[in-house]
């Protein structure tokens, strides 16, 4: 299992950074390649078990997945499991660290996936290097959770 994590320090209280990263119908705003959620199966918005299905877009590439929340902490952690025709793929993990500034924000992302899913992945994404492009869609999607949580409007 191979795992990507990403940092950066936000001028914003963890709760106000928290209430962007578990908002899935606005992740779209701030990640590349997913372009947002829809809370399935009664839920209607972030709690421990709660399941959305995520929608992502690359290029003319289009796919959605089943998502269920495994952490959820207002203010401190938001982290869900993903899955695909029932099989594992990733887990996604926002940690949030009081410091001085505001907080210090982390995404992790962490590959799940079986040979097949991996095979299947690069025909569906179009993405052939999936460690390299996540790297660089974390680093993005921190970066404009960053700008917008700094934002005082």
């Amino acid at each position: 299992m191979q795992s990507l994590s990403r940092s950066t320090v936000v001028a914003a209280p963890p709760q106000r950074v928290w209430e962007l990263v578990s908002d899935l119908p606005r992740m779209g705003e701030y990640s590349p390649e997913n372009t947002g959620g829809s809370w399935i199966g009664g839920a209607t918005g972030p709690a421990l078990g709660a399941v959305f299905r995520g929608r992502n877009r690359r290029g003319l590439h289009r796919w959605s997945t089943r998502c269920t929340v495994t952490r959820c902490e207002p203010g401190r952690a938001f982290a869900f499991a993903v899955s695909s025709l029932g099989l594992p793929v990733a887990e996604w993990s926002y940690d949030l660290e009081p410091a001085p500034e505001g907080c210090r924000l982390t995404e992790t992302w962490t590959d799940r996936r079986g040979a097949l899913v991996t095979a299947a992945g690069r025909l569906v994404s179009g993405v052939s290097d999936r460690a390299a492009f996540t790297a660089q869609s974390i680093e993005q999607t921190l970066d404009r959770v960053k700008s917008r949580a700094e934002r005082q409007d």
